[in-house]
C-alpha cells in the first residue's frame, strides 16, 4: 500500500531587476550615467542620483544639475535588456526548472519544489545570492504563493517581502494600488477617487461588489493574486546554447585573476547541460575591457564534456599562452553547438589513481601545441617502445592508450643511441648513475629476436634518462627522456 505524501508547497521567488536598463548597458560606478527614454530619465546610477537626478526628469535637466562634472546619457536598448534577461533565465534553470521572465525586468521561480534539494529556503537564497552577486546586477527579491503576488511584494519593505510564512493578505495590505496601474488604470483610477489607496483598501470588500465597480478582469486579477484561481503561465523553454557573463567591478589585469570566474561560469554552463540533457565539444571566452574591446578565444574538447574540471583545466592552459592586453572588466562564456546525447557510463571498475583517460591527454597536448600538431594519439599490439605508442594515426584506427608500466617515458628517442662506457661508467653527456632496474622486454622472436633489459639512470644535472642493455649484443643504448 502506497503511503500519501504531502503536497509541495507553491512558493514563488520574484527577482527584479530595477536597474536592469542601466546595468545591462553600463556598470561603472565612478562616474555619473542615466538612461533616457522619450528624452526623460528612466534610471541612473548611484552618482548620478546623489547630485540629485531622479526619474522623469528631462535631458537638459540633468546636464544642469550635474554641470560642471560631465553625465553620460545613454538611450534605453529594449533589446540589449532582453539579451540579459534572457542570460538570467539560463541561470535561473540551474535553481528550478519551473521560471519564467516577467514584465521587462523581472524573474519568477517556483521554489517550493526545491526546497528539499536544497534542504531549505536559506540554502535556496543563498545560492541564488552567489549567482546574482557574480552578475552585478541590482535585485530586489519577493517571496508568496503566488507568482503576481511575490512581484508586488517585491516593491515593498524587503522584511515583509521575504517573509512568506506571514498571511499573504496582511503583507499586501500597505502596497500602494498605483503598482496596478500598468494593467488596470481606469479600475484603479476610479478607486482612488474614491479614497482607496492601498492594496488592504480593496482586499477587504466584498468581491461581488468589487466585480460591480471594477469589471470581471480586475476581479479575476484579484483571485489570482491571493491564490484562489490557478494562474499559469508558459514555463521557460531553455534553447540550444548558452550565455552567461561575470562582471568583476574593477580591471583584471593578470590572467591568474580570472580562474575564479572561469570555474563559476564553467559549473553553471555543466548544470544547465545536465539539466538540459545537452552537451558540447566547444566554448568560446570573451574578455571584456574597461575600454569595451572584446577578446576571444575557444576551446575544443575531443569528446563532448559535461564536467567542468575538465573544461577548466584546458581553459586554463589557453589562459597561460593569452597575451596580456586591456585590463579585463568582465567575462563571458559562450557556446552555441549544443547537441542532444547521453550522459557517459562511469567504469565501474575505474581507479581514481590511474591516470587520465586518453582524450584529456589528447585534449591537453592540442591546447598547448595547437589543434593541428597532434591528431591522434593510440596503441599498437607491440611489446617493443618504439611501436607500441603511435602519434598521428587516423581516428579510425585508435585503440585505447594503456600504461604499461609507471617507469616509461612518454618522450621516446627516433631511435636508440649507443652509449659509451668509461672503465665501467655509462657516459652520455656526462656520467649516468643507475637507479632502477631491470625491466625484461623480448619480442619479435619470430622474425628478428629482440631481448632488452631496461634501467632508469640519473645524469650529472638530475635530468632522468631510460636505458636499456641489449642481451644478444651486449651493448647499452639510451631510448627516451624523463620530462
Amino acid at each position: 500500500m502506497r503511503r500519501a505524501t504531502e503536497a509541495t508547497v507553491s512558493l514563488w521567488l520574484c527577482l527584479r531587476f530595477h536597474q536592469l536598463p542601466l546595468q545591462c548597458l553600463q556598470r561603472d560606478e565612478s562616474r555619473p550615467i542615466v538612461v533616457l527614454e522619450r528624452q526623460r530619465v528612466l534610471c541612473a546610477n548611484d552618482c548620478a542620483t546623489a547630485l540629485g537626478i531622479r526619474p522623469g526628469m528631462s535631458g537638459a535637466t540633468v546636464r544642469a544639475l550635474a554641470e560642471p562634472e560631465p553625465v553620460q546619457l545613454l538611450d534605453r536598448d529594449r533589446s540589449a535588456e532582453q539579451r540579459c534577461l534572457h542570460q538570467l533565465c539560463q541561470w535561473g534553470y540551474s535553481i528550478s526548472p519551473s521560471l519564467y521572465p516577467w514584465r521587462e525586468d523581472s524573474l519568477l521561480l517556483e521554489v517550493g519544489s526545491c526546497l528539499a534539494l536544497y534542504r531549505g529556503l536559506g540554502p535556496l537564497l543563498a545560492d541564488v545570492e552567489r549567482g546574482l552577486s557574480s552578475r552585478g546586477y541590482s535585485v530586489v527579491r519577493g517571496l508568496a504563493a503566488t507568482p503576481r503576488a511575490a512581484w508586488l511584494l517585491s516593491f515593498g519593505d524587503e522584511a515583509s517581502a521575504l517573509a512568506w510564512e506571514q498571511p499573504l493578505e496582511a503583507r499586501l495590505g500597505p502596497l500602494p494600488l498605483q503598482l496596478l496601474e500598468g494593467e488596470f488604470s481606469t479600475p484603479v483610477n476610479a478607486l482612488r477617487r474614491a479614497g482607496l489607496h492601498r492594496l488592504g483598501d480593496i482586499l477587504t470588500l466584498p468581491p461581488a461588489a468589487l466585480g460591480r465597480r471594477c469589471g470581471r478582469e480586475f476581479s479575476h486579477y484579484l483571485r489570482q493574486l491571493l491564490g484562489r484561481e490557478s494562474d499559469l503561465q508558459p514555463a521557460y523553454q531553455p534553447p540550444a546554447e548558452f550565455s552567461d557573463e561575470y562582471w568583476f567591478g574593477y580591471g583584471v589585469q593578470a590572467n591568474t585573476e580570472l580562474l575564479p570566474a572561469v570555474e563559476s561560469l564553467l559549473q553553471g554552463l555543466c548544470r544547465f547541460l545536465r539539466n538540459t540533457q545537452l552537451y558540447t565539444d566547444d566554448i568560446t571566452w570573451q574578455l571584456i575591457g574597461v575600454d569595451g574591446q572584446l577578446r576571444a578565444f575557444s576551446v575544443r574538447s575531443t569528446s563532448s564534456r559535461s564536467h567542468w574540471q575538465s573544461w577548466y583545466q584546458l581553459t586554463r592552459i589557453h589562459l597561460e599562452r593569452l597575451q596580456p592586453g586591456s585590463p579585463a572588466e568582465g567575462l563571458a562564456l559562450h557556446c552555441t553547438s549544443l547537441q542532444a546525447g547521453s550522459a557517459e557510463a562511469p567504469d565501474l571498475f575505474h581507479n581514481s589513481g590511474q591516470r587520465e583517460p586518453l582524450g584529456s591527454l589528447l585534449d591537453r597536448l592540442r591546447s598547448r601545441l595547437g589543434l593541428q600538431a597532434v591528431q591522434q594519439v593510440a596503441c599498437r599490439d607491440e611489446h617493443l617502445p618504439e611501436y607500441a605508442v603511435a602519434v598521428g594515426i587516423e581516428a579510425g584506427d585508435s585503440g585505447e592508450l594503456t600504461r604499461y608500466c609507471a617507469q616509461r617515458p612518454f618522450w621516446l628517442m627516433p631511435q636508440p643511441q649507443c652509449l659509451g662506457l668509461r672503465g665501467r661508467q655509462l657516459h652520455w653527456q656526462g656520467p649516468l648513475t643507475l637507479l632502477y632496474g631491470p625491466e625484461r622486454i623480448e619480442d619479435n622472436w619470430w622474425q628478428s629476436p629482440v631481448s632488452r633489459d631496461y634501467y632508469i639512470a640519473r645524469g650529472e644535472a638530475g635530468q632522468h634518462y631510460w636505458l636499456f642493455r641489449d642481451r644478444r649484443s651486449q651493448h647499452w643504448y639510451i631510448h627516451g627522456i624523463f620530462a
